[in-house]
């Protein structure tokens, strides 16, 4: 069987941004990676900052220091595709809501939940918690009465 012939690409893979954010998600600084892996500040800034590129050598050690493998940093990134009212329904409770879940359901970091409030539409009285790393409200041509645990809204 013949081989397909591939042209190699001088497009630069950048895989600084996804070594700061491993660094950055252990709470590690730059000094303390260095410390580790016996590389220089610098030189892991720029490595980060995409201006240069590691050894494999170097890749190697700085993937063991961060607990990641060589292949994340080459990975895809995750696509996700949900056009507006085609989301599947979910019901946080309440009455005059229609409520769509817009992200991937295996999202954990964040979810976008479009909400349809009819007018004098109420969400439960009993306030409800999502294990999410980031929270987000978009208001849209209306007006709103947000109830937190502490603080209340009129957006």
């Amino acid at each position: 069987m013949k081989a397909l012939p591939v042209e190699p690409s001088n497009v630069p893979v950048a895989i600084g941004s996804r070594i700061r954010a491993a660094r950055q998600s252990q709470r590690l600084t730059i000094e303390q990676v260095a410390d580790a892996t016996g590389l220089t500040k610098g030189f892991l800034s720029r490595v980060e900052r995409d201006l240069t590129s590691p050894s494999v050598a170097s890749l190697v050690t700085l993937c063991q220091v961060l607990s990641i493998s060589i292949g994340d940093l080459f990975a895809a990134p995750e696509t996700h595709l949900t056009k507006q009212n085609e989301g599947p329904r979910i019901s946080l409770g309440g009455e005059g809501i229609v409520e769509r879940l817009l992200t991937a359901r295996s999202e954990r970091r964040v979810q976008i939940i479009q909400a349809v409030i009819e007018p004098r539409g109420r969400g439960e009285s009993e306030l409800y918690a999502v294990d999410l790393d980031v929270d987000v409200l978009q208001v849209i041509l209306v007006s709103i009465l947000l109830i937190l645990t502490n603080e209340e809204f009129e957006l």
